[in-house]
């Protein structure tokens, strides 16, 4: 497969449908070789004998803890072939090379010189199949003093510089609800792994992929590492700047059913709402703080300086504007804040998005079928359309083993009694 240009009747198909790629990760790297097969890649799920750890993890379809119903696998593992294989026995390592030579694409997230020490690393693997792509993805890279370490996701998270910024000025830094460090590391290794196939279209040549989630992680910081870079200051979490000598304004602010961002900020952003706002809150009689700039308009809003505004003045200011919101719904806000041209966004939660008008006319979320459930199931979709080469799910994620025949029967040929003495050898 390896150099093959798609076809115009491919490219009505799917983006990457003449391309395979194995499927080595666990959780860390599961969403990368979702991506790729849901834009089309012949992706083939490699666990070991007897499935993969990450299927015990929760939660559970109807609460039923098993791993043929995990909720996270099958979130992160659309569009996939499924097979085991026992790639640190000799016959496993042999049938992984043959899956090899017909690939495009390795994607893996074991520690940084395991695959080397089965024979399986980049070098080797290369020989096999030179135009090979192969994209290693894991907590601190292949190289440099923390290559070794163990990476859960609070610890990348943490590594990463996103923990320091999440949370409430009050309390300790924290991570999401959610773990989200792996995600990173996923999604910047399917945009590695297609460059590297977009070079090999021109030059023939496959590359290895070396993946750093606690990059990925920093990569996400943006304009916080600008503030240390030109400032020497750390952007805290809301609020923080306050005991720090700097000021700044809250962004989320509860109301009746949840919460609304809105940032009063300063320049720019104050001229953009705030004579808005402040009108808004005379209408309804409840100035408060706001009551000697209640005839402000856009040039006095634009001479604000956050910076510069004592602490007193700030908590005095966020408490008027929580007693304000905290009357109203998020649509209600929300509503008059389109009317009168605001900067303001509701929060949304789970069953928010679920039930977003705007996601479902883009058809975001898409029905899979579930043939062992007897089932069609709800799926987050992709965030792009495409009008050539359209994104799809496939299939929903593999069963244990689910394709062990189609891959090793009617692909490679081999017999049912090699079968069984794979089975009963723990190879398969």
């Amino acid at each position: 497969m390896e150099g093959k240009r798609l076809s115009k009747e491919q490219k009505t198909e799917s983006i990457l449908t003449s391309f395979r790629v194995l499927d080595l990760t666990d959780a860390k790297g599961f969403l990368c070789g979702k991506l790729l097969g849901d834009l089309g890649a012949d992706v083939i799920k490699i666990e070991p004998p007897g499935g993969d750890p990450s299927r015990n993890i929760g939660p559970f379809y109807k609460d039923i803890p098993d791993p043929e119903k995990s909720l996270y696998w099958w979130a992160y593992n659309t569009s996939k072939l499924g097979i085991t294989l026992n790639i640190e026995s000799t016959d496993g390592q042999e049938i992984f090379k043959r899956l090899v030579k017909s690939s495009d694409v390795v994607i893996e997230s074991f520690p940084p010189g395991y695959m080397d020490k089965l024979g399986l690393g980049y070098p080797q693997l290369s020989e096999v199949n030179p135009g090979l792509v192969m994209t290693s993805i894991t907590p601190f890279g292949q190289t440099g003093p923390y290559k070794d370490f163990k990476g859960p996701d609070l610890v990348v998270w943490s590594l990463g510089g996103q923990t320091y910024v999440t949370g409430d000025e009050d309390r300790p830094p924290c991570r999401p609800s959610f773990p989200q460090a792996y995600l990173h590391g996923g999604s910047q290794a399917a945009g590695a792994t297609l460059a590297a196939l977009y070079y090999r279209e021109d030059s023939g040549e496959g590359q290895y992929i070396d993946v750093s989630i606690q990059e990925a992680v920093a990569w996400t910081l943006n304009t916080v590492i600008q503030f240390w870079d030109l400032m020497q200051y750390n952007i805290p979490r809301s609020g923080v700047g306050r005991k720090v000598g700097l000021a700044f304004s809250r962004f989320a602010y509860p109301c009746k059913d949840g919460h609304v961002g809105f940032w009063v900020g300063g320049g720019f952003f104050a001229a953009t709402s705030m004579p808005q706002m402040v009108q808004w809150m005379a209408e309804e009689g409840e100035l408060g703080f706001f009551e000697p700039r209640k005839d402000w308009g856009v040039a006095e809003w634009r001479e604000v300086d956050m910076w510069g505004m004592p602490p007193e003045e700030l908590t005095a200011q966020d408490d008027t504007l929580i007693k304000f919101f905290a009357k109203k719904t998020k649509a209600e806000i929300y509503e008059e804040a389109l009317k009168r041209r605001m900067i303001l966004y509701p929060s949304s939660t789970t069953k928010d998005l679920a039930e977003n008008i705007q996601l479902k006319e883009r058809q975001f979320y898409v029905k899979v079928e579930h043939p062992e459930l007897s089932e069609s199931i709800t799926y987050v979709g992709t965030p792009y359309t495409m009008t050539d080469t359209p994104w799809r799910i496939s299939r929903r994620a593999p069963l244990i083993g689910e394709h062990n025949r189609e891959i090793y029967e009617e692909e490679l040929g081999f017999s049912k009694e090699e079968m069984r003495f794979l089975k009963e050898s723990r190879v398969i």
